[in-house]
């Protein structure tokens, strides 16, 4: 393993998207151990992308125009569904001791639906995991599994650190009603302005 690839997996992971804008909105809405099942379940809806690389799919993506923007389209409508979801309850991001937290499987769930319905990613492993091996090498595809776990370890770990931090801070914010909907304004902003970068995108 190469420190341009850990430098390079780091940058990514870092760079705030989807999944830290969902781990960030889990930790002030339900805390910490939240936040960490969210960064789970971001990290989950990798795997898909992963196998997709692994199995040749994103070459077929890349290819297929239909194919690419089908999927574009349904990650483009669950971030618009989340912004929608997230101005309209405003219970979205409160604290509520007494209050029975959604369940972690939704959350995972959640997590996941935001990442497999994202094409950039499996095209990104199908450009990003090559570099960093040889195609013609009998381990090729071990190494590329390989690589592959060390990018989600550390997706997991980046996104549980946004998580926990903003969980730190969550009494102070989520206790002023003003500061309350500028939150759920600017989640739901993000994720509209995500889902238009993603509409826009091209393959």
């Amino acid at each position: 393993m190469s420190l341009a690839f850990l430098l390079t997996t780091l940058v990514v992971v870092a760079t705030p998207g989807t999944g830290v804008v969902y781990t960030l909105a889990a930790a002030l809405s339900r805390g910490r151990r939240a936040s960490v099942v969210a960064a789970f379940g971001c990290t989950l809806g990798i795997v898909p992308h992963i196998l997709a690389t692994v199995t040749g799919v994103a070459a077929l993506l890349h290819a297929s125009a239909t194919a690419f923007q089908v999927l574009k389209y349904a990650g483009v409508a669950y971030l618009l569904y989340m912004a929608w979801a997230t101005v309209r309850d405003k219970d979205a991001i409160v604290v509520e001791e007494g209050a029975a937290p959604p369940s972690s499987g939704r959350v995972i769930m959640r997590g996941v639906l935001i990442n497999i319905l994202n094409p950039k990613l499996t095209l990104f492993f199908f450009a990003f995991l090559p570099q960093f091996v040889d195609p013609g090498a009998a381990n090729a595809v071990p190494r590329m599994l390989g690589l592959s776990a060390v990018f989600m370890l550390a997706t997991f770990l980046v996104f549980a650190a946004y998580g926990v931090l903003a969980a730190s801070v969550r009494s102070h914010v989520t206790s002023r009603p003003r500061v309350m909907t500028w939150l759920r304004r600017t989640f739901a902003g993000s994720f509209v302005a995500l889902g238009a970068k993603l509409a826009l995108t091209a393959r």
